[in-house]
Protein backbone atom coordinates (compact mmCIF):
# COMPACT_ATOMS: atom_id res chain seq x y z
CA UNK A 1 0.00 0.00 0.00
CA UNK A 2 1.16 3.62 -0.87
CA UNK A 3 0.44 7.07 -0.22
CA UNK A 4 0.69 10.07 -1.98
CA UNK A 5 1.25 12.82 -0.16
CA UNK A 6 -1.23 15.70 -1.76
CA UNK A 7 -0.10 17.93 -4.72
CA UNK A 8 3.87 17.39 -3.38
CA UNK A 9 3.73 14.19 -5.46
CA UNK A 10 5.51 12.18 -3.34
CA UNK A 11 4.59 8.69 -3.09
CA UNK A 12 5.36 6.99 0.06
CA UNK A 13 4.86 3.20 1.88
CA UNK A 14 1.94 3.37 4.10
CA UNK A 15 4.12 2.95 6.69
CA UNK A 16 6.66 5.15 7.38
CA UNK A 17 9.44 5.10 9.78
CA UNK A 18 9.51 7.94 12.89
CA UNK A 19 13.02 8.56 14.12
CA UNK A 20 12.10 10.06 17.20
CA UNK A 21 12.18 6.74 19.51
CA UNK A 22 15.75 6.07 17.94
CA UNK A 23 16.96 8.89 20.43
CA UNK A 24 16.91 5.89 22.79
CA UNK A 25 19.11 3.35 21.43
CA UNK A 26 22.74 2.88 20.24
CA UNK A 27 24.07 4.02 16.39
CA UNK A 28 25.27 0.51 15.70
CA UNK A 29 21.21 -0.97 16.34
CA UNK A 30 19.93 2.41 14.77
CA UNK A 31 21.61 1.28 11.71
CA UNK A 32 20.92 -2.25 11.71
CA UNK A 33 16.88 -1.25 12.15
CA UNK A 34 16.58 1.56 9.74
CA UNK A 35 18.70 -0.63 7.16
CA UNK A 36 15.87 -3.20 7.71
CA UNK A 37 13.34 -0.87 7.15
CA UNK A 38 14.55 0.28 3.92
CA UNK A 39 15.27 -3.04 2.85
CA UNK A 40 11.90 -4.19 3.22
CA UNK A 41 10.14 -1.53 1.81
CA UNK A 42 10.03 1.36 4.06
CA UNK A 43 11.42 4.18 2.52
CA UNK A 44 10.54 6.93 4.12
CA UNK A 45 12.13 8.74 7.23
CA UNK A 46 10.46 11.29 9.13
CA UNK A 47 13.23 13.01 11.71
CA UNK A 48 13.75 16.73 13.49
CA UNK A 49 15.89 19.12 14.17
CA UNK A 50 14.72 18.69 18.04
CA UNK A 51 15.30 15.18 18.44
CA UNK A 52 19.00 15.24 19.76
CA UNK A 53 21.01 12.76 17.62
CA UNK A 54 18.30 11.47 15.75
CA UNK A 55 19.36 13.05 11.89
CA UNK A 56 22.55 12.50 12.75
CA UNK A 57 21.78 8.64 13.56
CA UNK A 58 19.74 8.68 10.26
CA UNK A 59 22.65 9.72 8.28
CA UNK A 60 24.71 7.05 9.04
CA UNK A 61 22.30 4.91 8.34
CA UNK A 62 21.53 6.14 4.78
CA UNK A 63 24.56 8.16 3.20
CA UNK A 64 25.08 5.59 1.22
CA UNK A 65 21.76 4.49 0.51
CA UNK A 66 20.11 8.03 -0.19
CA UNK A 67 18.70 7.17 -3.92
CA UNK A 68 15.90 4.82 -2.55
CA UNK A 69 15.09 6.82 0.80
CA UNK A 70 12.63 9.74 1.10
CA UNK A 71 13.22 11.69 4.37
CA UNK A 72 11.46 14.52 6.03
CA UNK A 73 12.94 16.88 8.74
CA UNK A 74 11.89 20.00 10.80
CA UNK A 75 12.63 23.35 12.28
CA UNK A 76 11.69 25.02 15.22
CA UNK A 77 13.52 28.14 14.36
CA UNK A 78 11.80 31.43 14.60
CA UNK A 79 13.93 33.74 13.29
CA UNK A 80 15.56 33.69 9.58
CA UNK A 81 19.21 33.64 11.13
CA UNK A 82 18.35 29.97 13.01
CA UNK A 83 16.10 28.50 9.71
CA UNK A 84 19.55 29.00 7.85
CA UNK A 85 21.24 26.99 10.55
CA UNK A 86 19.14 24.37 11.14
CA UNK A 87 18.54 23.37 7.89
CA UNK A 88 22.26 23.73 7.86
CA UNK A 89 22.95 21.26 10.68
CA UNK A 90 19.94 18.97 9.12
CA UNK A 91 22.08 18.19 5.88
CA UNK A 92 25.46 17.90 7.34
CA UNK A 93 24.37 15.32 9.78
CA UNK A 94 21.90 13.68 7.80
CA UNK A 95 24.79 13.65 4.59
CA UNK A 96 22.81 14.83 2.59
CA UNK A 97 22.77 18.41 -0.06
CA UNK A 98 18.17 18.18 0.04
CA UNK A 99 15.66 16.87 2.04
CA UNK A 100 12.64 15.69 0.09
CA UNK A 101 10.34 17.36 2.64
CA UNK A 102 10.90 20.17 5.26
CA UNK A 103 8.56 21.33 8.22
CA UNK A 104 7.73 24.16 10.22
CA UNK A 105 7.80 22.38 13.53
CA UNK A 106 4.92 22.88 15.37
CA UNK A 107 5.01 26.74 15.70
CA UNK A 108 2.09 28.76 17.16
CA UNK A 109 1.32 30.41 14.30
CA UNK A 110 1.01 29.87 10.59
CA UNK A 111 4.46 30.99 8.85
CA UNK A 112 2.96 33.07 5.72
CA UNK A 113 5.00 35.26 3.11
CA UNK A 114 4.63 39.21 4.17
CA UNK A 115 4.04 38.13 8.11
CA UNK A 116 7.34 40.17 9.05
CA UNK A 117 9.43 36.69 10.29
CA UNK A 118 11.03 36.13 6.72
CA UNK A 119 10.56 32.14 7.65
CA UNK A 120 8.05 31.65 4.60
CA UNK A 121 10.40 33.37 2.34
CA UNK A 122 13.50 31.27 3.62
CA UNK A 123 11.59 28.65 3.00
CA UNK A 124 11.18 29.09 -0.56
CA UNK A 125 14.59 30.18 -1.18
CA UNK A 126 15.99 26.86 0.75
CA UNK A 127 13.80 25.66 -2.33
CA UNK A 128 15.35 27.86 -5.10
CA UNK A 129 18.32 26.45 -3.54
CA UNK A 130 17.49 22.80 -4.07
CA UNK A 131 18.21 22.29 -0.38
CA UNK A 132 14.39 21.60 -0.17
CA UNK A 133 11.85 20.11 -2.39
CA UNK A 134 8.90 20.37 -0.72
CA UNK A 135 7.44 22.56 1.90
CA UNK A 136 4.95 20.88 5.23
CA UNK A 137 4.61 21.94 8.30
CA UNK A 138 3.49 19.90 11.51
CA UNK A 139 1.05 21.12 14.38
CA UNK A 140 -0.66 19.83 17.66
CA UNK A 141 -3.41 23.11 17.06
CA UNK A 142 -6.50 22.69 15.30
CA UNK A 143 -6.74 26.45 14.42
CA UNK A 144 -3.00 26.78 13.06
CA UNK A 145 -3.75 23.48 11.24
CA UNK A 146 -6.66 24.80 9.67
CA UNK A 147 -5.10 27.96 8.69
CA UNK A 148 -2.05 25.88 7.40
CA UNK A 149 -4.56 23.88 4.86
CA UNK A 150 -6.64 26.81 3.84
CA UNK A 151 -3.65 28.70 2.86
CA UNK A 152 -2.33 26.91 0.16
CA UNK A 153 0.81 27.92 0.88
CA UNK A 154 2.15 24.02 2.14
CA UNK A 155 2.42 20.50 0.43
CA UNK A 156 1.79 18.71 3.48
CA UNK A 157 0.21 18.31 7.35
CA UNK A 158 1.51 16.52 10.27
CA UNK A 159 -1.16 16.44 12.81
CA UNK A 160 -1.63 13.81 15.56
CA UNK A 161 -3.98 11.26 14.53
CA UNK A 162 -5.37 7.60 15.64
CA UNK A 163 -8.32 5.93 16.49
CA UNK A 164 -9.01 8.10 19.61
CA UNK A 165 -9.42 10.46 16.99
CA UNK A 166 -12.47 13.48 17.65
CA UNK A 167 -14.42 14.85 14.84
CA UNK A 168 -12.21 17.96 15.02
CA UNK A 169 -9.35 16.17 14.06
CA UNK A 170 -11.58 13.91 11.01
CA UNK A 171 -12.39 17.12 9.80
CA UNK A 172 -8.82 17.72 9.36
CA UNK A 173 -8.57 14.48 7.70
CA UNK A 174 -11.13 15.44 5.42
CA UNK A 175 -9.99 19.29 4.89
CA UNK A 176 -6.41 18.04 3.67
CA UNK A 177 -7.88 16.11 0.91
CA UNK A 178 -10.06 18.43 -0.25
CA UNK A 179 -7.27 20.81 -0.89
CA UNK A 180 -5.02 18.15 -1.82
CA UNK A 181 -2.66 18.13 1.01
CA UNK A 182 -0.70 15.22 2.11
CA UNK A 183 -1.62 14.42 5.77
CA UNK A 184 1.26 12.86 7.46
CA UNK A 185 -0.51 11.30 10.82
CA UNK A 186 2.25 11.29 13.95
CA UNK A 187 0.85 9.26 16.88
CA UNK A 188 -0.82 6.74 15.06
CA UNK A 189 -0.50 4.63 18.75
CA UNK A 190 -1.31 7.88 20.67
CA UNK A 191 1.98 7.89 21.85
CA UNK A 192 1.72 4.88 23.82
CA UNK A 193 -1.63 4.76 24.67
CA UNK A 194 -2.88 2.55 21.94
CA UNK A 195 -1.11 -0.90 22.25
CA UNK A 196 -2.84 -2.79 19.66
CA UNK A 197 -0.63 -1.52 16.07
CA UNK A 198 -2.64 -4.22 14.17
CA UNK A 199 -5.72 -2.46 14.97
CA UNK A 200 -3.94 1.46 14.42
CA UNK A 201 -3.26 0.30 11.05
CA UNK A 202 -5.98 -1.07 9.91
CA UNK A 203 -8.02 1.98 11.54
CA UNK A 204 -6.18 4.89 9.38
CA UNK A 205 -5.95 2.45 6.34
CA UNK A 206 -9.21 3.66 5.94
CA UNK A 207 -8.11 6.66 4.58
CA UNK A 208 -6.51 6.20 1.16
CA UNK A 209 -4.87 9.60 1.81
CA UNK A 210 -2.81 9.55 5.09
CA UNK A 211 0.81 8.51 5.92
CA UNK A 212 1.21 7.18 9.22
CA UNK A 213 4.50 7.65 10.59
CA UNK A 214 5.06 4.66 13.22
CA UNK A 215 7.37 5.42 16.05
CA UNK A 216 10.20 2.56 16.36
CA UNK A 217 13.02 1.81 18.03
CA UNK A 218 12.90 -2.03 18.82
CA UNK A 219 13.21 -4.28 16.18
CA UNK A 220 9.98 -6.44 17.22
CA UNK A 221 7.95 -3.29 16.45
CA UNK A 222 9.96 -3.18 13.08
CA UNK A 223 9.03 -6.91 12.63
CA UNK A 224 5.34 -6.22 13.18
CA UNK A 225 5.16 -3.39 10.72
CA UNK A 226 6.92 -5.46 8.15
CA UNK A 227 4.52 -7.76 8.25
CA UNK A 228 1.81 -5.22 7.64
CA UNK A 229 3.80 -4.25 4.55
CA UNK A 230 3.00 -8.08 3.05
CA UNK A 231 -0.28 -8.73 4.53
CA UNK A 232 -2.04 -5.57 5.46
CA UNK A 233 -4.48 -5.83 8.95
CA UNK A 234 -8.05 -5.32 7.92
CA UNK A 235 -10.76 -4.13 10.15
CA UNK A 236 -12.49 -6.77 11.56
CA UNK A 237 -15.88 -6.59 14.52
CA UNK A 238 -13.05 -7.74 17.32
CA UNK A 239 -10.86 -4.75 16.39
CA UNK A 240 -13.96 -2.43 15.85
CA UNK A 241 -14.78 -3.58 19.43
CA UNK A 242 -11.04 -2.80 20.94
CA UNK A 243 -11.29 0.42 19.20
CA UNK A 244 -14.86 1.43 21.54
CA UNK A 245 -13.33 0.16 24.55
CA UNK A 246 -10.29 1.87 23.88
CA UNK A 247 -11.83 5.45 22.75
CA UNK A 248 -14.35 5.41 26.49
CA UNK A 249 -11.09 3.90 28.55
CA UNK A 250 -8.45 6.30 26.75
CA UNK A 251 -9.94 9.17 25.22
CA UNK A 252 -9.96 11.18 27.80
CA UNK A 253 -5.87 10.82 29.24
CA UNK A 254 -4.51 12.18 26.10
CA UNK A 255 -3.03 14.90 25.60
CA UNK A 256 -2.05 16.60 22.62
CA UNK A 257 0.04 19.37 23.34
CA UNK A 258 -1.47 21.80 21.62
CA UNK A 259 -0.91 24.05 24.04
CA UNK A 260 -4.59 26.19 23.78
CA UNK A 261 -4.74 25.97 27.79
CA UNK A 262 -1.95 27.95 28.41
CA UNK A 263 -0.89 30.46 29.89
CA UNK A 264 -1.20 29.08 33.65
CA UNK A 265 -2.18 31.79 36.27
CA UNK A 266 0.23 29.34 38.60
CA UNK A 267 2.83 28.93 35.88
CA UNK A 268 2.86 25.57 35.28
CA UNK A 269 4.60 24.66 32.12
CA UNK A 270 0.98 22.87 31.20
CA UNK A 271 1.36 20.85 27.68
CA UNK A 272 5.11 19.65 28.53
CA UNK A 273 3.73 18.47 32.22
CA UNK A 274 0.81 16.75 30.76
CA UNK A 275 2.74 15.00 28.34
CA UNK A 276 5.97 13.57 30.71
CA UNK A 277 4.16 10.31 30.98
CA UNK A 278 4.62 9.80 27.24
CA UNK A 279 8.04 11.63 27.15
CA UNK A 280 9.32 9.31 29.65
CA UNK A 281 8.83 6.55 27.42
CA UNK A 282 9.28 8.00 23.89
CA UNK A 283 12.44 10.00 24.57
CA UNK A 284 16.05 9.72 26.24
CA UNK A 285 15.74 9.57 30.05
CA UNK A 286 18.64 12.46 30.03
CA UNK A 287 16.43 14.86 28.16
CA UNK A 288 13.61 14.65 30.97
CA UNK A 289 14.97 13.45 34.05
CA UNK A 290 16.69 16.95 34.86
CA UNK A 291 16.86 19.77 37.45
CA UNK A 292 15.15 21.76 35.25
CA UNK A 293 11.44 19.10 34.44
CA UNK A 294 11.70 18.25 37.66
CA UNK A 295 11.45 22.79 38.75
CA UNK A 296 8.71 22.68 36.14
CA UNK A 297 6.91 19.15 37.28
CA UNK A 298 6.96 20.74 40.89
CA UNK A 299 4.98 23.82 39.71
CA UNK A 300 2.04 21.48 39.52
CA UNK A 301 2.30 21.11 43.51
CA UNK A 302 1.05 24.63 43.29
CA UNK A 303 -2.08 24.02 40.97
CA UNK A 304 -4.84 27.16 42.26
CA UNK A 305 -7.82 24.31 41.26
CA UNK A 306 -9.16 27.34 39.14
CA UNK A 307 -10.68 25.35 36.14
CA UNK A 308 -9.48 27.91 33.50
CA UNK A 309 -7.28 25.15 31.83
CA UNK A 310 -10.03 22.52 31.89
CA UNK A 311 -12.33 25.20 30.24
CA UNK A 312 -9.75 26.09 27.16
CA UNK A 313 -9.13 22.73 26.13
CA UNK A 314 -10.49 21.58 22.76
CA UNK A 315 -10.53 18.07 23.59
CA UNK A 316 -12.12 18.13 27.02
CA UNK A 317 -9.24 16.73 29.18
CA UNK A 318 -9.48 16.79 32.53
CA UNK A 319 -5.99 18.69 32.80
CA UNK A 320 -6.14 19.28 36.48
CA UNK A 321 -6.05 15.65 37.54
CA UNK A 322 -4.05 14.40 34.39
CA UNK A 323 -1.29 16.77 36.03
CA UNK A 324 -1.31 15.23 39.20
CA UNK A 325 -1.16 11.85 37.85
CA UNK A 326 1.72 12.66 35.49
CA UNK A 327 3.50 14.30 38.76
CA UNK A 328 3.15 11.23 40.55
CA UNK A 329 4.50 9.09 37.61
CA UNK A 330 7.45 11.76 37.48
CA UNK A 331 8.07 11.70 41.48
CA UNK A 332 8.97 7.82 40.94
CA UNK A 333 11.22 8.27 38.33
CA UNK A 334 12.80 11.03 39.48
CA UNK A 335 13.61 8.94 42.57
CA UNK A 336 15.24 6.43 40.83
CA UNK A 337 16.39 8.47 37.76
CA UNK A 338 19.94 6.71 38.37
CA UNK A 339 19.18 2.98 37.14
CA UNK A 340 17.45 4.66 33.88
CA UNK A 341 20.50 6.65 33.13
CA UNK A 342 22.26 4.93 30.01
CA UNK A 343 19.76 2.91 28.94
Amino acid sequence: MFVTLGKSGLKVPKNGFGALPIQRISKSDTIHLVQKALDNGMYYFDTARFYTDSEEKLGDALYDRRDRVIISTKTGATTVEDFWKDLETSLRLLRTDHVELYQFHNPDFCPKPGDGTGLYEAMQEAVRQGKVLHIGITNHRLAVAQEAIESGLYETLQFPFSYLASEKELALVEACKQHDMGFIAMKGLAGGLINHAATAYAYLAQFPHVEPIWGIQRECELDEFISFQKNPPVMTDEMRARIEKDRKELSGDFCRGCGYCQPCPAGIEIENCNRMYLFLRRAPYSVYLTDEFNEKMQQIEHCLGCGLCKKKCPYGLDIPNLLKRNLEDFKEHWANKEKYFGK
